[in-house]
């Protein structure tokens, strides 16, 4: 553990609470991607197979716990709660998102650590995370009716992987033989995907307007 690592971790758990508290007050979850949080419900449940078997950490354990938790509630509101998922804007949130599973589950199967469920899981979940964030940028980008708590909630997601691939630098430095190329690649991949959405949202806080995304 290092301080980059428990910045990624408490900005990622600030993007749910975020996200909650948008669902949990204001009864609304407008402007949010069922098909993103289906997709990151799908990584973490595939990520955390091993909750049951392996034992790291108290801390580590609650993490996973609560992502785990949180997702798979977020998807249940969405889907099923009456007052919320009446703001669900399903016109607007057609990214076909099961496409992008099977690639990831494939590369997963040829490019991975070792050849076990575990591993393969892992790996798989690695590559979906990379890109569970396309429905929601698609879906910000087609409405341009971006709330504040939205915009928070992306950015911080964002900002997540960022800190995180800050952390894969400061171990590379002070751990030996640290390296792990597709946890790091896919890091990359899914902090680029995030450029344009932090272009337009610096440019929003810096001249004090609302957050749009160009179509």
């Amino acid at each position: 553990m290092n301080i980059f690592r428990l910045a990624g971790d408490m900005t990622h758990l600030a993007s749910v609470l975020v996200l909650l508290l948008k669902i949990h007050t204001i009864k609304s979850c407008a402007g949010i991607s069922l098909k993103t949080q289906e997709l990151y419900a799908l990584v973490f449940a595939s990520r955390y197979l091993d909750l049951f078997t392996s034992y790291v950490s108290f801390y580590n354990t609650v993490m996973k716990l609560i992502f785990l938790g949180s997702s798979f509630s977020i998807v249940w509101y969405m889907r099923h709660h009456k007052l919320v998922r009446r703001s669900y804007d399903k016109d607007h949130d057609t990214f076909r998102h099961f496409f992008i599973v099977l690639p990831c589950l494939i590369l997963a199967l040829l490019i991975h650590e070792k050849f076990t469920f575990l591993e393969v899981m892992w790996a798989f979940s690695l590559y979906l995370e990379a890109v569970a964030i396309l429905p929601q940028l698609v879906l910000l980008q087609r409405t341009r009716n971006i709330d504040n708590l939205t915009g928070q909630y992306v950015f911080l997601l964002g900002a997540y992987r960022a800190l995180y691939i800050l952390n894969w630098v400061y171990r590379f430095f002070t751990e030996p033989h640290y390296v792990h190329w597709i946890t790091w690649i896919s890091g990359l991949v899914q902090t680029l995907l995030y450029a344009d959405f932090f272009y337009y949202y610096f440019q929003s806080w810096k001249n004090n307007v609302k957050l749009e995304l160009p179509a």
